[in-house]
């Protein structure tokens, strides 16, 4: 920003060559950055105007913690405190520890690096009603996303200044770093959405405005053609459909100037205007900024590994050190009078010091409850002991045996009854299992206390009568079965329920043993919960060593904040304390929620000399203090810090300090220590003496440690992390440092590792769990040759850390919170804090976040979820998400994958009311978080995709691959139908090579026989045809047309009826008339803007001198509705044919040649494209001859048809076929299945019908509809087995698995399971495959989907991984012959290989109809020749890719058959990092993602890949749904979603044969048109 205010233009001459000479240096990489931005500014700064006051040093930004923000959920309830200070108090476990100072100003200052600007991130566009939370005015306004500058980021405060201590950069600087800095970073090249920039920037009032508004003009110009995000070649298909501009249309109503993208994929006529393009264009702005690691150069498709490999950094810093010493403790002392078991100290104690106090309880206002001395203690657990032992079952079945383990049940509330219980268990010698008290039958990690339950073997359980009365119940009083726990008896324990022992009846008190004490539960990463075993000895070593360190003498008193069940809290304030009769005050977490001072109020009032708390209690004194003058802190001489260990404690140990040194607390008294379930208590800091110099601290590089490494930070001090030690380890114990992962090898001396311990006073194992204990408890380090340096066993304790100078011990971590993405070691912890520190954190509550990895695509990726606060807007939240990711790229040096924000209190609860994290995990990985707010950044932390494929020119020609086949002993992929026999068995058809013709035959031959019957939804018929009411029919419009229409032989005719016979008739009046007909679907009257303009178009393409319909339709054609959509002053003559005159027509017109047109097929393609092509008479009489020999259709036969008569073999069955064969067609019109869905599946029961047809859409209907109802239908008298084949007409890859899903529910009703099968037609040629009555049945093979990815096939087994199950599409029909090519060399292809599919036959459509007679389209598509093999044969390209395979089954001839597999349309292929996807395998993926995902479509938009999902489910639930489909293509497709869209069920457009139109789905999401419930776009 150098030449800030500077302007470029008035310097002298010299200096702008100077200036540009410097860039030139810059840009070839000969000066470095710092350089240039010196040199710059020495060049500008006389001509720099002066800023006053101008600060040039980065600002000291300090937040004082009463400024932190709202009260949270978990804020501590009413209290004398002043209500300012209580607003800032936070609970919950995972909160104030994380509270920095230096670390908020280090967020800071990297958030002024990437500029106070606003993120260019497209802001997410959220439908209003999505989410009940969120406040009315937090839906996204039209545009706010691309705004450049808005009030937030006015709000700037210190960072303004540490913005302008950059204020000596030029504008170049500005861009460089938007278009060079990391991904994740705010970017300048935010599109601005109201047109073009102006070339001179406007004058700004603000110079950063006004550099910004330079820099946006410049990015602009250089990002106006979208930006190409995957790096593909650009495709050229030599199968692409290039059809006439007129014909290449969309079925919805839209101009043709906006379609989006012609055949050659160049975009034309975006709306410039739309909302969603603009946030795609920015998303791709931002994505354009390259990624971090550089991908390798190229990538290998056969190699097995699919990951790219980053080449390690040379610059990663490496440990240089020695291997570290074991470290040792100092010797355990012995001391004359210690117990010889800790159960023998409190009978020491309860007979000699009976009236001494052991504890105070307090009640929910902090007031002392109750105390409980010595004697009762003593007294009470005798009782309990005995009680246990005798007094449940019978003498000679106890119940209880020594050594059993039993559950306490105890809440923290009730701390007497948890000691008596305790000591009770230790008396009887049973193991006591303390746990927490579950609060509903499905708590967080019920299931997980199961486990540890299931694997100590606990059947019992102890407990207090209220606790027991808070249970949940069933209805008869029981208590529920908890979610995975064993079947349990409940004991309760209060006084008056125990039995006084007999006079004689003493405990065994045995001298301390390795025989287990008790189990101390611990959850690992996972969530599983285990028990740690302490033995006796143990336990009372670990007293002794605690005594030892914190020098603990008789008669003290110690107030413990810590929760007394566990850890320190059981440690401390249970054990040690009872062995050296202290008197401990217990403060439970539900007192301080309440009155957070209450602990220090307690230490004031009992001059406590020992008081053991965590972080969050010293914050939470901190807050409240204020009303409290008079409490002095000077009687305590340890101030232990349970949490001392983790690397944000220093800054909450500081601030007490701070605020409590003037009450009298001595800062030597602090002492952070570190414990671990395993190893018990690891190192304590022992009290320092008065005015010694305190320790000092380690400031590392957190880059540094992400490789785990210790560099102390000199440069940059943002991402420096200060920690404090945590003093020396316990006396009579030895610590190693070994590597976390792999092998115990010792570390060197800088590096971070596990700490082990070897000990007497540890845990000794996993109850239960021996596997897991072994790699835990029985660890032998070994040296850099991999020998181990000793006999000793240490365990590991799951704390990262190293060892100081003076042999002190530092923690910087635990692995559990260690996220290891791209081989560097992350901790949890440290992304909290990172996060908290962001302003404002009036978006979410401080202690309620959760930071975790999830594993997708072969890497860890780090996932932080927040809770939101009821009042933040939209805005705030996204804007403060957006400052999250830049603030953790900048510190971390790493990407987040997902940040979402749910609405408050509804994050799982660990008891003491921390996050629990795993099961926070377990939801966001099941799609149950329902977030309110969610950003994923895949684009930017996925950087392990192999590189885009180059396709390599093809070098080999199809002569030598042919060759090459031949010598490998592949045959050619050709596969042939029967031979259509010239002679004919005696039918007088032969003689007429025209179906007007055979028509009119059989109205002589055979007059009554009935041709058609319609069904209308009850089943019954509405209307039949015989052979000679079709043909007078069919007169009676030819009359009409010859006179009305003034038509001449060969003028197009649209047909526009709903399916039924009036049609048949129609098209039987034409081909009379000798016009062409051209069957139109009629438009939808409920949705005339949709459908009427298809309609409009194909009357307008084909050139129709009159329109045959029905006088409904003809009345909606005329319409007012019908006017909104399409001009209907230039319909054509419209003729209704409902009451024609009976007339018969002077002649019947027969066609010169068989050659001639009979009539045209126009259909809309997938992809949007309008195809009509020409049929001529001796094609259809081909095709009708063929089908007949397939199906072997005769007069006598009936089939059903269900079935959209407009285009396609659908249109062949319902109007020729019957005519043809003289077969009885039963037709049933889809549409009325809507209405009776058991229609179909009925009438083939009543009729009998052995064979029928039907589509896709009507198969998912019956089975959606119909699944259920089986025993219903069953009842009916529904019987299926009558139906011999169930073909699906389809011009699609089969669906097999909606096919079996139809075969297996309908199993039940007689269907048999060989019945159903698919036929494939395509635009050149409608019917290529049928399967019939002869040849064996359709095979199914796996394929393997990486190689189909590459154009190749690679067969492999069923249930093999990314296998995709292909199922043949029918068999090849008479007269047909089928060859794969390569469709780039126009060569033969071998044996299951991929290629297109080519066609010879002579029923293929004789051509396109084009309006200029483009014949080069023709000769491509429908008269082509291979390049090679076979150069004579004509054949027809379909535009399908697909294989043939040999198979062992035999066909009608009894030779071998050869099976077709279509396996997609070139069309419709995505090509994405130069590799071919299929839609139907991605869609295939997502659906599969979420339960209420009910169907999907994906297209690309500008190489972004797009998914829409349907949502079934509430809409809480849309969100949920985008990080669940981003991971299942990046896993299973290795492809990176670019946008994910979620709409309401049913607004995937789905077309009659039940195909999805991709692209009308494309043209509405860019148009704005589908209401989406949310869009996420993906960084």
């Amino acid at each position: 920003m150098a030449d800030r205010g500077v302007d470029l233009s008035a310097l002298p001459k010299e200096v702008r060559d100077q200036l540009a000479e410097l860039d030139l240096e810059l840009s070839e990489g000969d000066i470095t950055q710092k350089g240039y931005e010196k040199k710059k500014a020495k060049l500008l700064f006389s001509y720099l105007p002066q800023l006053p006051n101008a600060e040039l040093s980065l600002p000291d930004v300090q937040l004082s913690p009463a400024h932190s923000g709202d009260p949270s959920p978990e804020a501590p309830g009413p209290s004398s405190a002043a209500k300012h200070h209580r607003a800032h108090r936070s609970g919950g476990a995972r909160d104030e520890r994380y509270r920095s100072d230096i670390h908020t100003e280090a967020v800071q200052a990297a958030l002024a690096k990437h500029k106070e600007e606003k993120m260019a991130l497209p802001m997410p566009t959220k439908r209003r009603s999505a989410f009940v939370q969120s406040p009315m005015d937090a839906c996204t306004p039209p545009d706010t996303s691309s705004a450049s500058e808005d009030e937030g980021s006015l709000r700037r405060k210190a960072a303004l200044s540490a913005a302008l201590a950059q204020s000596l950069q030029s504008p170049d600087y500005w861009i460089n770093r938007s278009v060079q800095s990391s991904s994740t970073s705010s970017s300048a090249s935010s599109t601005l959405s109201h047109g073009e920039p102006k070339s001179q920037p406007q004058p700004q009032p603000s110079p950063a405005a006004s550099v910004l508004a330079d820099v946006l003009a410049h990015t602009r110009i250089e990002n106006s053609v979208p930006p190409d995000v995957t790096t593909t070649t650009p495709q050229d298909r030599g199968s692409r459909v290039d059809l006439a501009p007129a014909v290449r249309g969309m079925s919805r109503g839209q101009s043709r100037s906006s379609m989006l993208e012609t055949a050659d994929g160049k975009t034309k006529g975006v709306p410039v205007n739309s909302r969603v393009s603009t946030k795609i264009q920015q998303l791709l702005n931002t994505l354009k900024r390259p990624k971090r690691p550089p991908l390798s150069e190229f990538f290998l498709d056969d190699s097995e590994e699919i990951v790219e490999v980053p080449q390690p950094d040379p610059n990663t810093p490496k440990p240089e050190g020695r291997q570290i010493i074991p470290v040792k403790g100092e010797p355990l002392g012995v001391v004359s009078n210690w117990p010889p078991a800790l159960q023998a100290a409190l009978a020491r104690w309860g007979a000699t010091q009976a009236k001494s106090p052991a504890l105070t309880a307090l009640d929910i206002t902090g007031k002392p409850l109750y105390t409980l001395t010595y004697g009762k203690l003593w007294s009470r657990s005798l009782k309990l002991a005995y009680t246990l032992l005798n007094k449940l079952g019978t003498k000679t079945e106890p119940v209880l045996q020594p050594g059993d383990r039993v559950a306490l049940v105890y809440p923290n509330s009730d701390p007497g009854m948890f000691w008596v219980a305790f000591y009770g268990c230790l008396l009887a010698e049973v193991i006591p299992v303390p746990i927490e008290v579950p609060l509903s039958k499905q708590d967080a990690g019920s299931q997980q206390i199961g486990f540890l339950l299931g694997s100590c073997g606990v059947s019992l359980a102890l407990t207090s009568e209220v606790c027991l009365k808070g249970l949940p119940k069933t209805p008869n009083g029981e208590i529920v079965q908890f979610k995975g726990w064993p079947r349990m008896k409940w004991v309760v324990t209060d006084t008056k329920y125990l039995t006084k022992p007999s006079k004689e009846w003493q405990p065994h008190i045995p001298t301390a043993n390795t025989d287990t004490a008790y189990i101390e539960y611990k959850a690992t990463k996972e969530g599983t919960v285990m028990g740690v075993a302490v033995s006796k000895i143990a336990m009372l070593t670990h007293c002794q060593a605690l005594s030892q360190a914190c020098n603990y003498c008789e008669g003290e008193t110690l107030v413990n904040v810590l929760d007394c069940k566990k850890d320190m809290g059981l440690w401390h304030g249970v054990l040690t304390s009872v062995m050296n009769r202290i008197h401990t005050i217990t403060v439970p977490y539900a007192v301080m929620k309440a009155c957070p001072m209450s602990w220090v109020q307690r230490v004031h009032i009992h001059k406590a000399r020992v008081a053991l708390v965590k972080c969050r209690d010293l914050h939470w004194a901190m807050m409240a203090h204020k009303d409290q003058k008079d409490t002095t802190l000077s009687s305590i001489r340890m101030l232990i810090v349970a949490d001392g260990a983790n690397p944000w404690s220093v800054s909450s140990c500081d601030a007490f300090l701070n605020v409590f040194q003037s009450h009298g607390l001595k800062p030597e008294v602090i002492c952070p220590c570190a414990t671990s379930p395993e190893a018990l208590t690891v190192a304590i800091r022992r009290p320092g003496a008065r005015g010694a110099p305190l320790p000092a601290r380690a400031i590392l590089s957190m880059g540094g440690l992400s490789y785990g490494v210790i560099r102390v930070n000199t440069e940059d001090k943002n991402s420096a992390l200060t920690v404090q030690d945590v003093g020396h380890i316990m006396p009579g114990a030895l610590m190693c440092i070994v590597k976390p992962d792999g092998p115990p090898q010792l570390c060197k001396t800088d590096e971070i590792g596990e700490i082990v311990i070897n000990s007497r006073a540890g845990g000794t194992m996993y109850y239960g769990l021996p596997g897991v204990t072994k790699n835990t408890f029985e660890v032998i380090p070994v040296n850099q040759a991999g020998t181990p340096i000793g006999e000793v066993p240490f365990a590991r304790t799951g704390l990262l850390g190293f060892v100081g100078p003076g042999s002190l011990v530092f923690v910087v971590g635990k692995t559990e919170g260690l996220l290891s993405v791209s081989k560097r070691r992350h901790n949890a912890d440290d992304l909290v804090a990172t996060a908290l520190a962001v302003e404002p954190v009036k978006t979410v509550y401080r202690g309620r976040i959760a930071v975790f990895s999830v594993t997708v695509f072969y890497d860890e990726r780090i996932v932080i979820v927040a809770e939101q606060r009821p009042d933040a807007s939209e805005e705030d939240s996204f804007q403060w998400m957006s400052r999250v990711l830049q603030a953790i790229d900048s510190i971390h040096q790493v990407g987040l994958y997902c940040l979402a924000l749910v609405p408050a209190n509804t994050l799982p609860k660990t008891p003491l009311g921390g996050i629990h994290i795993c099961e926070t995990k377990q939801s966001f990985l099941d799609g149950n978080l329902h977030p309110c707010n969610i950003l994923l950044c895949p684009h930017t932390c996925v950087t392990n995709l192999p590189k885009p494929r180059q396709k390599q020119p093809v070098d080999v020609g199809p002569a030598s691959m042919l060759v090459g086949n031949l010598v490998a002993g592949k045959r050619i992929a050709q596969a042939t139908g029967r031979e259509l026999s010239t002679v004919d068995d005696q039918d007088l058809i032969r003689k007429h090579q025209f179906l007007s013709e055979a028509l009119q035959w059989r109205a002589q031959a055979d007059p009554d026989h009935i041709l058609y019957v319609l069904l209308n939804a009850k089943g019954a018929a509405v209307c039949t045809a015989t052979c000679a009411q079709l043909h007078k029919r069919a007169e009676k419009i030819t009359a009409t047309l010859l006179e009305r229409g003034g038509l001449k032989p060969g003028d197009n005719v649209v047909l526009l009826y709903p399916p039924g016979i009036d049609l048949i008739a129609a098209f039987y009046g034409c081909l009379y008339a000798g016009v062409i007909p051209v069957t139109v679907r009629p438009p939808h009257p409920q949705n005339l803007a949709a459908t009427l303009p298809t309609v409009r178009m194909i009357i307008d393409v084909s050139k129709a001198a009159c329109i045959l319909t029905t006088q409904p339709l003809m009345r909606i054609l005329r319409s007012r509705e019908a006017a909104a959509s399409v001009n209907i002053k230039t319909w054509p003559t419209i003729i209704d044919t409902d009451d024609l005159p009976k007339k018969r027509p002077p002649s019947i017109y027969k066609p010169p040649t068989a050659e001639m047109l009979a009539y045209l097929d126009f259909s809309v393609s997938t992809t949007g494209m309008l195809t009509g092509v020409k049929m001529s008479h001796a094609a259809i009489s081909t095709l009708c001859r063929s089908i007949k020999l397939q199906c072997e259709l005769y007069s006598s036969r009936q089939i059903a048809i269900c079935l959209d008569p407009y285009c396609g073999l659908g249109f062949v069955l319902w109007c020729l076929s019957s005519v043809y064969s003289g077969h009885q067609s039963i037709l049933i019109p889809p549409l009325e299945l809507e209405s009776s869905l058991p229609l179909w599946l009925s009438t083939l029961s009543q009729y009998k019908i052995r064979d029928t047809f039907c589509s896709y859409s009507v198969m998912e209907l019956c089975t959606k509809g119909l699944g259920t109802q089986t025993e219903i239908l069953k009842t009916r008298g529904v019987n299926l087995s009558c139906v011999r084949s169930c073909v699906v007409i389809a011009e699609e890859r089969p669906r097999l698995g909606l096919s079996m899903s139809f075969s297996k529910l309908f199993k039940d009703l007689g269907l048999s399971s060989r019945a159903v099968s698919t036929a494939f037609g395509s635009r050149v040629n409608l019917a290529i495959c049928l399967q019939g009555t002869a040849g064996p049945d359709p095979s199914t093979v796996y394929v393997d989907m990486k190689s189909l990815r590459h154009d190749r096939v690679r067969l492999v087994e069923r249930g093999a991984p990314q296998s995709l199950p292909l199922m043949e599409s029918g068999t090849i029909l008479p007269g047909v012959r089928v060859i794969i090519v390569n469709p780039e060399t126009r060569g033969p292809l071998g044996d299951s290989h991929l290629g297109e599919i080519w066609v010879n036959s002579s029923h293929s459509a004789s051509g396109y109809y084009t309006i200029y007679g483009e014949e080069n389209l023709q000769a491509d598509h429908f008269n082509t020749k291979l390049s090679f093999g076979d150069p004579q044969t004509v054949w027809a390209k379909t535009g399908y890719l697909g294989f043939i395979k040999r198979t062992e089954l035999l066909d009608a001839n009894g030779d071998r058959h050869d099976a077709l597999f279509v396996v997609g349309s070139l069309d419709e292929t995505l090509e994405l990092r130069g590799l071919r996807y299929h839609p139907i395998d991605i869609e295939t993926s997502v659906s599969r993602a979420h339960r209420s995902i009910a169907e999907s479509a994906v297209f690309t938009w500008t190489n972004l890949l797009v998914v829409v999902a349907e949502l079934s489910g509430s809409e809480q639930e849309a969100l949920d749904l985008v990080p669940l489909v981003t991971n299942v293509v990046l896993e299973e497709h290795h492809l990176i979603v670019g946008v994910v869209v979620i709409v309401d069920p049913g607004v995937i457009p789905i077309n009659s044969r039940g195909e999805k139109q991709r692209m009308h789905l494309r043209d509405s999401f860019l148009a704005d048109q589908l209401d989406p419930i949310y869009v996420a776009y993906n960084m």
